[in-house]
């Protein structure tokens, strides 16, 4: 009995409390999901939900039409956690715009994103947290002696990284996206510069650039896509340019935003504002890749010395070292 009172399933009393703790804990915030599942939804909610919106009613007369709906068009559609969204929503309002404002520049613009994102990472924390017991449970199976720090790390360490997960995704969607409007910036102002010079108003040339980017630029073609169907439905032009540099989060974006509103404000030519800018955007693409050039002696330097110098080294230090060993045996 002694050391049974000391050893629980091959495990110190101590980690196995903490362990009966965390499986405890766990089970808490199940029961409190289940409960959160099981609450039924408010009657007024039920209607408002079963209540045609505009944008529903124009898309079921477009699919009965023989059309499709809008391609662009992020109705809520079945969002089963919509339910929900006291819980996987912040409270924060500031929080809430900073979080959709990450996922709107990643290229999500549901609705439902921040929910989405959100019970990703719990989800995803949770099978972590899972994951790392099983992996403890089993090593102290086995027998394996286990300090606090590594319990804590083999346990909390997958929790931490599941629940990290999805922000990291988002953040390298986010970056690449960036990456590709601004990479296709320039030749978009080109070909904008080239048919509003043709005789296009600038609504024209704006779907025009969109539809011939849609290959090269996919990202940047469904943002201009945007800005001309909320200029149809008779949204004001700043708001919507405004809007879309907000999408992107790209400097070059805000800037030539900046250059349209301020030509269509004062009266000045959009074609001439537009060569100039788009002159300005070609030497800056020019200069990022000299810059990226310049970088990459660098780079290269440091991999080189790293593949180098080790058998270098190696093949100049070792025979000596063989010889003095040698020489010392005998």
């Amino acid at each position: 009995m002694g050391q049974g009172s000391t050893m629980i399933f091959g495990m110190p009393a101590p980690l196995a409390g903490m362990l009966f703790a965390g499986l405890f804990g766990l089970g808490l915030i199940l029961a409190a999901l289940l409960m959160l599942m099981r609450r039924k939804a408010d009657p007024l909610e039920r209607l408002n939900a079963a209540r045609p919106t505009p944008s529903t009613t124009a898309a079921t007369a477009a699919t009965a039409a023989g059309g499709q709906p809008g391609r662009l068009r992020q109705g809520r559609g079945n969002d089963k956690l919509h339910k929900y969204a006291t819980f996987l929503e912040p409270k924060d309002a500031q929080q809430m715009s900073e979080i959709r404002t990450k996922l709107l520049q990643a290229g999500y613009r549901s609705r439902a994103a921040v929910r989405y994102f959100n019970f990703a990472q719990f989800v995803l924390g949770l099978a972590g947290l899972a994951l790392g017991a099983g992996y403890y449970l089993l090593a102290a199976a086995k027998g394996a002696e286990m300090g606090m720090q590594e319990t804590l790390l083999y346990i909390l360490g997958p929790g931490g990284m599941g629940y990290l997960t999805p922000r990291y995704w988002v953040t390298k969607r986010q970056q690449e996206r960036q990456k590709e409007i601004q990479s296709g910036f320039p030749d978009a102002l080109d070909m904008m510069l080239v048919c509003i010079e043709a005789g296009q108003s600038i609504d024209q040339a704006v779907l025009r650039v969109a539809r011939e980017l849609r290959a090269s630029y996919p990202s940047l073609a469904d943002e201009f896509e945007i800005v001309s169907h909320e200029v149809k439905a008779g949204k004001d032009k700043p708001a919507v340019l405004r809007d879309m540099a907000e999408r992107c989060g790209v400097p070059d974006i805000s800037s030539f935003v900046t250059v349209l509103i301020q030509s269509s404000s004062f009266g000045t030519s959009i074609a001439d504002a537009l060569r100039v800018y788009a002159s300005e955007m070609r030497d800056k693409r020019v200069m990022r890749a000299e810059e990226a050039a310049n970088k990459l002696p660098t780079k290269m330097t440091l991999v080189t010395m790293t593949l180098t110098v080790p058998p270098l080294l190696i093949i100049l230090v070792a025979p000596s070292l063989h010889n003095i060993t040698t020489m010392g045996g005998q």
